[in-house]
């Protein structure tokens, strides 16, 4: 349970392949311009993907991952613009397994936006601090659910060789401004597909506001140390809920091809936000990487949630437990000229 991808137990899956093509901006080549594409298939498509709740038709999107153009405007050291759908940077952990330092995802990477859809900016204000701008349908929304769009400020900071530090700001309103009206035939009247006529009243403040900070510090060149923090609070129309969560994470390479990372997490739910009760969660994870060869990992990863009251599923019907183990080999390959995300 809480899971954006392994979801299945005692069973072979198909977390994820996805075929990325792109052509980035080379100013040197005198080509400001550029395209990424990220075509996507598996159980991913289905949890990473939003769903009825978020969007009117994520059915018409689920397999584009990512689509969007760039444009770098010749001012000052360059302004990057993307304008399409594109992988969130809310939050420490991303889409792509291989380049993470566990296999299991964190409840923060879960519960944070995955994707938005509408421009984003970038500038470099110096060598060591970069600021993100973004204007967006919302959270997980290839199509608005209201008249209204979400903002975001991202500021990346590199306080040293080794240390980097990302402060973060999202909000917008999240609620649909008129009902949904899934698989409504043909329209009385003209109106946006998969949303209704009946409009929703919406009262001051009721908005989505996520303060997002996370670090990583490479203390040498085997040990990798990272921490995350996470303030969200939804204003509702049925009311309101907060998370204040954090994540720590640990990584070192024994040797070129194998490493131990370790995370450990705490997630008090309040209101219900993330889990849809209100509970007080903790997780940890302990994963062995091998890489077989270049290209090729091998992931063994053993996980432990819990909370203080009964949520996690058993095999008998209506019986909960407070905790929840779970044992995972996973196998990545991948390829292709571009190293990292």
């Amino acid at each position: 349970m809480l899971r954006a991808y392994d979801v299945l137990s005692n069973s072979f899956s198909l977390n994820q392949a996805t075929i990325v093509l792109e052509r980035a901006p080379n100013l040197e080549a005198g080509r400001p311009y550029g395209v990424r594409v990220d075509l996507q298939y598996g159980q991913a498509t289905e949890t990473l993907q939003g769903s009825a709740v978020n969007e009117p038709r994520p059915q018409v999107y689920r397999p584009v991952f990512q689509a969007y153009g760039t444009y770098v405007i010749p001012v000052g050291t360059g302004l990057t613009v993307d304008f399409g759908k594109w992988a969130s940077a809310l939050g420490i952990e991303n889409n792509y397994t291989k380049d993470q330092m566990n296999y299991s995802r964190s409840y923060l990477f879960n519960f944070l936006p995955f994707y938005h859809f509408g421009f984003r900016s970038s500038y470099n204000l110096s060598k060591r601090l970069n600021i993100n701008y973004w204007v967006v349908n919302g959270v997980q929304q290839s199509e608005d659910l209201n008249g209204f769009k979400s903002q975001a400020v991202l500021l990346t900071m590199k306080l040293a060789g080794s240390l980097s530090w990302n402060v973060n700001y999202f909000e917008g309103i999240e609620q649909p401004d008129v009902q949904l009206a899934l698989n409504p035939g043909v329209p009385e009247m003209a109106t946006q597909p998969g949303l209704s006529i009946n409009i929703i009243g919406h009262r001051p403040g009721r908005r989505l506001h996520i303060i997002d900070s996370y670090a990583t510090w490479n203390a040498n060149s085997k040990l990798t140390l990272a921490g995350e923090v996470d303030y969200v609070v939804h204003r509702s129309e049925n009311g309101g809920a907060h998370v204040t969560a954090g994540a720590a994470y640990a990584r070192y390479q024994f040797t070129p091809k194998f490493a131990l990372a370790g995370r450990g997490e705490y997630f008090p739910d309040w209101g219900g936000l993330f889990s849809g009760v209100t509970q007080f969660l903790r997780e940890s994870t302990f994963t062995a990487e091998y890489r077989v060869t270049d290209g090729f990992l091998l992931r063994g990863e053993w996980r432990r949630d819990f909370s203080d009251h009964p949520f996690f599923l058993t095999r008998a019907p209506e019986i909960l437990r407070k905790e929840q183990n779970t044992a995972t080999l996973g196998l990545i390959w991948w390829l292709g000229r571009k190293e990292g995300a």
